[in-house]
């Protein structure tokens, strides 16, 4: 953004920049949820073991604390970048950023830590990261033919091969309790999206911008982070699998309004009521929005629950990149729809069966794996 390295193509500087913070993100990640667990008492002061439900509502709460503080950065910054955006250019937007991880930066050098025990390094899992990063990193620069669905495959390929290297020595059942865990997560995750022809279309047909983008961004972190709050203590009491059956059920009947959108019901409305569609969005993003953040908990709960004694900053590491292959696999899902139904700036004739088909994909998926494996991975 402030064309400080002129002598490099900006295609290879932005891959650079995004293989930087995706490690970033990595490291940030690991070390935060391996606390997450550790700071959790798996005994009374006497010594004597807790119940494991109180175990389990302690974990589902740190995540609560977690997904808060998330929601709570989001919300500080979504409004003003809207703002800054009109205001400013894009680039300048970028560079004004950096404070919050200059931030970040000060308050790491000036914590004070206190020495813990070295462990051994385990080189199955070291290694096998480098190899693994290198193959990745050489298929996403070399213009390799089908390089996105290599890259997850091989990814797949590792990751389970390092989960079974980690939970080698546990008892059958629970690793059985484990692998109907990851399936469950993964499908939840793995949903397909509808790809930038919605937000072309919210821009150019709806008459969105990006000011109203960034109020409809911080409302709803602002709103997500009461639900977190409000909802949080019923969420970490029921049972992990019947809370991500629920949030399947809302999740695809708060996406009607987007369908109703892409059908120009708000010219209905705008006749018939007055409203158009600002007001439906404003009113959609109002009843998503407590929902927004409350899947992770149950899904980052049950990752916790499972952490091996010993292994837990490991184990959220290959778990978190389980999730977020979910995210590529999701991706390219979008991809393959937006093949089948051609969406382009301008031309928005196949979008109605795209999102419909997007939304379907999102609810039937889901559920079908919690109502099969549910039971088995709690």
């Amino acid at each position: 953004a402030g064309g400080w390295f002129p002598a490099f193509d900006l295609d290879t500087l932005y891959v650079a920049a995004k293989l930087v913070i995706v490690i970033g993100i990595v490291f940030q990640d690991v070390v935060a949820d391996a606390m997450s667990t550790e700071v959790v008492d798996r005994e009374n002061p006497d010594g004597s073991p807790r119940p494991k439900k109180d175990i389990e509502h302690d974990l589902g709460m740190v995540q609560v604390l977690g997904r808060l503080a998330l929601t709570f950065g989001i919300f500080a910054v979504a409004g003003l970048g809207g703002l800054l955006a009109q205001i400013y250019s894009y680039q300048s937007v970028f560079l004004l950023g950096l404070a919050i991880p200059a931030i970040s930066i000060t308050g790491a050098l000036l914590v004070r830590l206190e020495r813990v025990p070295v462990k051994p390094v385990d080189w199955r899992i070291l290694g096998g990261g480098a190899a693994f990063g290198a193959v990745v990193a050489a298929l996403g620069l070399g213009g390799v033919p089908y390089s996105q669905e290599l890259i997850f495959l091989v990814s797949m390929a590792v990751v389970v091969a390092m989960l079974f290297a980690v939970v080698g020595d546990l008892e059958v059942a629970a690793k059985r309790k484990i692998f109907f865990a990851a399936i469950i997560i993964f499908v939840f995750r793995a949903t397909p999206g509808v790809g930038e022809g919605y937000r072309w279309f919210s821009i150019d047909v709806l008459g969105f911008d990006e000011a109203f983008f960034g109020t409809l961004a911080q409302i709803g972190a602002g709103l997500a982070m009461a639900g977190t709050w409000l909802l949080a203590d019923t969420i970490t009491r029921r049972p992990v699998a019947l809370v991500l059956l629920w949030l399947t059920v809302f999740y695809a009947i708060l996406s009607l309004p987007n369908v109703a959108l892409v059908y120009r019901v708000d010219e209905w409305t705008s006749e018939m009521f007055g409203f158009g569609a600002r007001t439906i969005a404003l009113i959609d993003t109002a009843a998503e929005s407590p929902f927004a953040q409350l899947s992770m908990i149950p899904m980052l709960t049950l990752i916790a629950i499972h952490a091996p004694a010993g292994r837990r900053a490991t184990w959220f590491a290959l778990m978190a990149s389980l999730m977020n292959l979910a995210l590529v696999a999701g991706q390219l899902q979008t991809k393959y729809l937006n093949w089948v139904f051609a969406v382009d700036r301008g031309q928005y004739g196949e979008l109605p069966v795209l999102l419909v088909s997007a939304v379907i994909i999102g609810f039937v998926a889901p559920l079908t794996v919690i109502l099969l494996f549910g039971r088995r991975a709690t």
